[in-house]
């Protein structure tokens, strides 16, 4: 009898595997970090064949630690860092080159000379930006010049392909390609055109929660990626509810229902989920590119501390940021504003800051930037936050979670089951088997874990970062 979903979670820094119960409570998990390689300022890669051998490693590992067998899954599911790219050779599986990551920057020209940054937006949701995959393909094939029978994938379908031989995508990492219809969930023949890749090369646009091959007999049955899975952990699947997670970057995603919603106000339009024999649902998401990057950057740059858990001790022994601000612009600004020309920057320095005040206002940007997202979907969407669900490795830093509350004004609230990356990917694959019956058993399986509530104005502490914000502007 199969007793567990494995959810297969591949992240910016790490992969791993978590098994869940019908309950869907964690029973084991499994995680491996992968190496990052920065070759160029800009540039960010990630070894294909390595994450594919992770992937297969924290599998192992999750049964292994729960003392369980391939015999015990119903199904695996499968979450991923999105906008990454892959591209490979069909007959032998092999990369043509490294995954360029979604942080690289590297194709800044190309979406120059595509421009200007709103040409794709109306039928794509999606600003022409280095961020996502379609400038990235038109890299690889400009520089690496690849022959052969060759593959594009983001990493979902690497791993797919890897896992089953299927050559297949989701409709939620389809659109963060800049070349899917987001009326259709199609290919836009005439934009995959327009950056000169091959048709061929794209996967097959599939639903979110169905069977697209075995692995060893178990079905590969879910793919989300990383915040969509989110929202779906999060149970965010009415319109208007909206979740934050706190990762690599941040990403806020508010639920607008079976309609899109393009932004006028810098945030994307994107498929939330799509689920078989129902009308695709959508989100408006504000992306950011630095949030606990950053707290890796005092740990590992300036040796702030030994280990990143350490900022919110280091944070709390100073009872603010003694006038310093940080801006996190290491690869320009994301939503709200897309401007790659912006670069970090840290402002209102005296002989009195000292790096526990700096520390603090890492924490408080990270805050403030997702402010910064927030009145954007009100101005968008119309939806006034009543609340906020949140997720994510930084979501156990207490003071964050306060002063998140604080500057947003709603209470933050998060869940008991935490991964909901993974989660997400869960429910994706057993929905598909009938390891669980709806969703209407996933909204009920939530349950909240704490709540803050805003305690104090910092207004005048966000008019402060908005002016810091400005001064990152025109750099590059």
């Amino acid at each position: 009898m199969s007793t567990v979903v494995a959810a297969i979670d591949q992240g910016t820094t790490s992969t791993r595997c978590i098994l869940f119960d019908h309950a869907a409570r964690p029973v084991a998990s499994e995680q491996v970090e992968h190496r990052q390689f920065f070759p160029h300022a800009g540039w960010v890669e990630h070894d294909a064949n390595e994450i594919w051998a992770n992937a297969r490693a924290v599998l192992a590992g999750a049964l292994a630690r729960a003392g369980l067998t391939s015999g015990d899954l119903a199904a695996i599911g499968i979450t991923n860092q999105r906008e990454t790219t892959v591209v490979w050779d069909r007959r032998t599986g092999e990369p043509v080159g490294p995954a360029i990551v979604w942080q690289d920057t590297r194709t800044q020209a190309i979406c120059d000379a595509l421009g200007p940054a709103d040409r794709f937006q109306q039928r794509t949701g999606l600003p022409l930006a280095t961020y996502f995959s379609g400038p990235k393909i038109r890299w690889i094939l400009d520089t690496l010049a690849p022959s052969g029978d060759l593959a594009f994938g983001t990493i979902d379908s690497w791993l797919v392909w890897k896992f089953c031989g299927a050559h297949v995508t989701d409709a939620t990492n389809a659109s963060r390609t800049m070349l899917m219809d987001l009326d259709t969930l199609q290919w836009a023949d005439d934009i995959v055109a327009e950056f000169g890749i091959p048709a061929a090369m794209l996967p097959e646009i599939r639903s979110s929660s169905e069977i697209y091959g075995t692995f060893e007999g178990v079905p590969i049955s879910g793919i989300l990626g990383d915040q969509q899975a989110a929202v779906f952990g999060q149970a965010c699947l009415q319109p208007g509810e909206a979740k934050n997670t706190y990762g690599t970057g941040n990403f806020l995603l508010l639920n607008t229902g079976t309609t899109p919603v393009r932004s006028r106000n810098g945030l994307v339009t994107t498929v939330a989920y799509a689920l078989p024999g129902s009308d695709p649902v959508y989100a408006l998401e504000g992306s950011i590119a630095v949030t606990g990057s950053l707290v890796q950057w005092l740990r590992d740059n300036l040796q702030f501390f030994d280990s990143a858990d350490e900022i919110e001790a280091l944070a709390a022994s100073v009872p603010d940021n003694g006038g310093a601000y940080i801006v996190p612009a290491f690869s320009g600004l994301f939503a709200p504003y897309w401007r790659p020309d912006a670069r970090g920057a840290i402002v209102g320095l005296t002989r009195y800051v000292t790096k526990a005040h700096l520390a603090r206002a890492a924490l408080e940007a990270t805050a403030f930037q997702t402010r910064e997202v927030v009145d954007a979907m009100a101005l968008d969407s119309g939806v006034t936050l009543t609340s906020l669900k949140v997720d994510g490795g930084m979501v156990v830093n207490d003071l964050l979670m306060q002063f998140q509350a604080d500057v947003l004004g709603v209470p933050v609230v998060r869940p008991v089951v935490a991964e909901t990356t993974a989660l997400g990917a869960a429910y994706a694959a057993g929905l598909a088997v009938s390891f669980w019956s709806s969703i209407d058993e996933i909204r009920a399986n939530w349950a909240q874990d704490r709540c803050w509530q805003p305690q104090r104005d910092t207004s005048a502490e966000y008019a402060t970062w908005k002016k810091a914000v400005t001064r990152t502007f025109d750099w590059a």
